[in-house]
């Protein structure tokens, strides 16, 4: 077995493109890395709660912000707003929503596997 192990996000080994969304996924060793891109007018209540079914985004989120930003908001009404160059940990129970008319990409390690799937 070898000491290293690297992959392209320029070459997924899987795509998943809910409206307004692009989810490149990579399989290292034994995770799976995701780079996220929401376009502008991205909304999670309206792009992916119509693939995943939940009144909410029921995933924890770990991340790496590249570029866009992305607003929070909690199920008990709590925001926040992530930008380029933040690491990330969003916890489950929440809406989220690219503001600007910048596309939001981040690099996910936690939740990649599962998002967007029904």
């Amino acid at each position: 077995m070898a000491g290293v192990e690297s992959k392209s996000m320029d070459s997924p080994d899987e795509v998943r493109s809910p409206e307004k969304t692009n989810i490149d996924l990579v399989n290292v060793g034994e995770t799976e890395v995701g780079r996220f891109t929401f376009q502008p007018g991205w909304r999670w209540s309206e792009c992916i709660k119509p693939v995943v079914g939940t009144e909410s985004c029921q995933m924890e989120h770990l991340g790496y912000a590249l570029s866009g930003r992305i607003h929070i908001e909690h199920e008990d009404g709590t925001g926040h707003e992530i930008g380029s160059g933040e690491a990330y940990l969003i916890r489950p129970g929440h809406d989220a929503w690219v503001v600007g008319d910048e596309p939001f990409v981040g690099i996910e390690f936690k939740s990649a596997a599962d998002y967007a799937k029904s």
